[in-house]
């Protein structure tokens, strides 16, 4: 998979390669300016000293005796002489020459000013009419290892300043988005259905419309998850009272007739409208479930609840539940309903799926992990994966779709987990569903 990059690391490594390129294009047109500014003074002094020394050779020459010939000039004591000279006559003749130098290293005589092979940079005057002929050599290996090593002095600070300009960039970017960095943190801290707008008084101007964009659209679908909770609440309340009223004039009606077929339709329709009145109930429950208020101010102890569920539940279930509660309390923030409500479907899913007068396992433990198991067919892992969506059913029966659908929504806005297995952990058969709510949920 590629590697997507982040804004920061973009922007930094963007900065850096800009300002590394700058630096390295100002110090090669430094070098190039520089090299040639040195060229020019190096020539500078090799034509001042040539004229220095052009009089004083013209003295000694002109002072000596006839026959002298080629004159060496010892030195003084022993130095490395870096600059040479020779002074000729008009026929190529040697009359003067420095210590060091070497004849054969120096040019034909072509007339005054600059010179240069391979080796050597030449500056020649003449004088007296032409008759004498000075010509100055600088090696060239000279110049470059004065270029070279102002040039080194310079790019050496560059060595040093490239990571730290690439630092100081990379940290000044992050200081400039650590206000994204806190956005999206808030952003992943948030639980999955929490829609409030998010702060971004933070964000720098050019992200605070993207920000302000966001908390729109949170705001939209607040308005739509809200609009849709209110209507599936106030459905099912609405319900309530038409479907009661239903309910007991065909119970009454079953008491007035003899006929047997219309016994038989009236019983029919009962449940119909019995299972109609439980999927309004279950509406309420889910729209309970993913707006409203699941936590209380202060933990309080889940055991009551759940004795007074089961005993309530066990009345109708020829005690079939088995309950298992631990000695200490089992302290939640979970709202007393809420957590009723998830117990009630578990078992209620429990009683109506399980194998038919077949203990029904409920578990509470101290950590607030409430467990409830029923022997019973295996369900089959693609059907179990969906169980948790709206209206789906593990076989076709009269349940309503949605018991695990409230449970998973109750779990997710608390922070719990919902786990279901099939078969049982240990068992070869049946189904368990396991839920843990954390203290502070």
């Amino acid at each position: 998979m590629r590697r997507r990059w982040g804004l920061q690391a973009r922007l930094a490594l963007g900065l850096g390669l800009a300002l590394t390129l700058v630096w390295l294009g100002t110090a090669v047109l430094t070098a190039l300016s520089l090299r040639h500014e040195m060229e020019e003074v190096f020539d500078s002094s090799l034509e001042e000293t040539a004229q220095r020394l052009l009089p004083l050779a013209v003295l000694e020459i002109t002072n000596r005796e006839a026959g002298d010939g080629d004159q060496r000039l010892a030195p003084i004591r022993a130095h490395p002489e870096l600059l040479t000279y020779v002074v000729r006559d008009d026929a190529g003749g040697l009359l003067m020459r420095s210590h060091a130098a070497d004849p054969a290293a120096f040019p034909d005589w072509t007339g005054p000013g600059f010179a240069q092979n391979a080796t050597h940079r030449f500056y020649s005057e003449d004088t007296l009419q032409g008759s004498i002929r000075l010509t100055v050599a600088e090696p060239l290996a000279q110049r470059q290892q004065a270029v070279g090593e102002i040039l080194m002095r310079q790019i050496l600070p560059l060595g040093l300043m490239i990571p730290l300009t690439l630092a100081i960039v990379g940290l000044s970017v992050a200081l400039g988005l650590s206000g994204l960095r806190r956005f999206r943190g808030r952003l992943a801290a948030r639980e999955a259905r929490d829609l409030s707008p998010v702060p971004v008084s933070d964000l720098p101007a050019e992200l605070q419309t993207v920000g302000e964009t966001l908390n729109d659209l949170l705001a939209r679908l607040d308005a739509a998850f809200e609009a849709e909770r209110s209507f599936a609440a106030n459905a099912a309340h609405e319900l309530r009272t038409p479907l009661a009223g239903a309910i007991a004039q065909i119970q009454r009606l079953k008491q007035e007739t003899q006929e047997a077929p219309v016994i038989a339709r009236a019983v029919a329709i009962e449940e119909t409208l019995k299972r109609l009145t439980r999927l309004s109930e279950r509406l309420l429950q889910l729209a309970r479930a993913e707006g409203g208020k699941l936590r209380v101010d202060q933990p309080g102890d889940l055991r009551p609840v759940a004795r007074l569920l089961v005993d309530d539940l066990g009345r109708n279930a020829a005690g079939r539940l088995v309950l298992s509660l631990p000695e200490a309390p089992v302290l939640s923030r979970l709202d007393p309903d809420a957590f009723g409500i998830v117990l009630r479907n578990l078992i209620e899913n429990a009683l109506r799926h399980g194998t038919p007068s077949a203990p029904v396992q409920v578990i509470l433990t101290e950590a607030a992990a409430l467990t409830v198991a029923n022997p019973g067919p295996v369900v089959a892992p693609e059907v179990l994966a969906r169980l948790t969506d709206r209206f789906a059913r593990a076989s076709t029966g009269d349940g309503s779709g949605l018991g695990l659908a409230i449970v998973a929504a109750i779990a997710g806005r608390i922070g719990g987990r919902l786990v279901l297995s099939s078969p049982r952990p240990g068992h070869a058969d049946g189904f368990e569903a396991r839920i843990t709510l954390s203290g502070n949920g």
